[in-house]
């Protein structure tokens, strides 16, 4: 695979050094310079990038080719790529360490790399993480001196879904609600998985900020009779005390979502589903567990309308998400844009553009039509974050 992006040295503040800003503070380009680039790199430089979720790691070798014009276009080609279970290794070195064994024994690549940046599933301060969904504790000074690499970055992951937003193109995503784009306006981004992201860009200069967030976390908000009995039953299930949006608005949350409404007792549960669900909770180990997704089997059943239980928890989820897409659309007022990512959105996408989503996006009393002018988009390219480490990295290589 081979990415194209047009490098403008004039569109980064401070082109003449190609100085960078520390962590995920480096001004990116505007969205009609959305594939300009800084570059001081005359050859090819091998870059490594990873998205390290609480379910899988994927990583990816990257070579990048530029020169040193102005304008030039910096092309990117991704020789090896591999998908890792990430519960199955304490530690993300030792996933690396295979990784890179296998590239050198399946392509023969190996040319030592330049730079490393990763897209981490919790939050990143001051180049060390610990993992929210997992038991890791990541520096990038540690992984530096185990991986023997000149320069790791961490970020984020909504971070490097971020930059990933300033290099998609046209037919990576597609419109909810089309709404004119304003460059002066915020851009937020939002995406449930096996927890939720949320995070944003504001425009700085010529380009954009990049902020994570950590607004996953905050109260799961009721606002019905049925959204206050299923904080009630996770409740008393998870035996807490407040119950965290992500619970609800993520793949955990389907399957919770569907186990209050089958205990709600009012709709019959098919014995289809209720098989899956008695294999995943019986399975022994980890391995098995993961390789049943009673969550994605819900969410089939639903988009096929073969089982009445799964239509409804569909539907209940599918209101919480936009209803949660609205409160940090009202935070932001993103009218660059707000943008659903994440691996949920593209697997449900007819039940996305079914309406409830943007019904409960918008209701949000006399200050709805202020969220009927922001443009909504749900990413397709399931590679988001590894673009924008992609991109993160090459700027990191023009440093140096």
């Amino acid at each position: 695979m081979q990415r194209q992006i047009q490098i403008c040295q004039n569109n980064l503040k401070g082109s003449t050094d190609c100085a960078l800003q520390e962590d995920s503070c480096l001004p990116l380009p505007a969205p009609e310079y959305r594939k300009v680039l800084p570059t001081c790199m005359t050859e090819m430089t091998i870059l490594l990038v990873g998205d390290i979720g609480g379910t899988k790691t994927t990583l990816q070798l990257v070579q990048t080719h530029a020169a040193t014009d102005d304008q030039t276009i910096l092309q990117f080609s991704t020789p090896y790529e591999q998908t890792y279970p990430s519960q199955d290794y304490p530690d993300l070195t030792p996933i690396v360490q295979r990784f890179l064994a296998e590239a050198a024994n399946a392509r023969g690549i190996e040319s030592s790399v330049a730079r490393a940046c990763f897209g981490i599933a919790g939050p990143v301060i001051g180049q060390r993480s610990e993992l929210t969904n997992l038991s890791w504790l990541l520096t990038s000074s540690r992984l530096e001196q185990d991986l023997g690499i000149p320069q790791v970055r961490l970020l984020n992951d909504f971070a490097a879904n971020s930059y990933g937003i300033l290099g998609l193109a046209p037919t990576d995503f597609i419109t909810l609600q089309s709404a004119p784009a304003q460059p002066t306006s915020p851009i937020a981004l939002l995406g449930a998985g096996t927890g939720l992201g949320e995070g944003f860009l504001l425009p700085q200069g010529q380009g954009y900020q990049i902020f994570a967030s950590e607004g996953g976390h905050t109260d799961f908000a009721p606002r019905n009779s049925l959204e206050f009995q299923l904080l009630e039953y996770l409740l008393q299930q998870q035996q807490t005390t407040r119950i965290s949006v992500e619970r609800v608005v993520s793949g955990q949350g389907i399957l919770s979502i569907y186990q209050f409404l089958r205990d709600l007792g009012q709709t019959p549960e098919s014995p289809q589903i209720a098989q899956i669900l008695q294999r995943w909770q019986a399975a022994s180990s980890p391995q098995a567990n993961h390789a049943i997704d009673p969550s994605a089997a819900i969410a089939q059943a639903a988009i096929a309308q073969t089982d009445l239980l799964s239509i409804q928890t569909m539907e209940l989820f599918v209101s919480t998400y936009g209803a949660e897409a609205g409160n940090l659309a009202l935070k932001l007022l993103p009218y660059g844009g707000l943008y659903i990512t994440g691996g949920i959105a593209p697997k449900i996408l007819p039940l996305l553009q079914q309406g409830k989503f943007l019904e409960n996006f918008q209701l949000k009393g006399r200050v709805s039509p202020l969220l009927q002018k922001v443009p909504v988009h749900v990413v397709l390219n399931p590679k988001l974050g590894l673009i924008g480490a992609a991109l993160y990295a090459a700027q990191l290589s023009a440093e140096s």
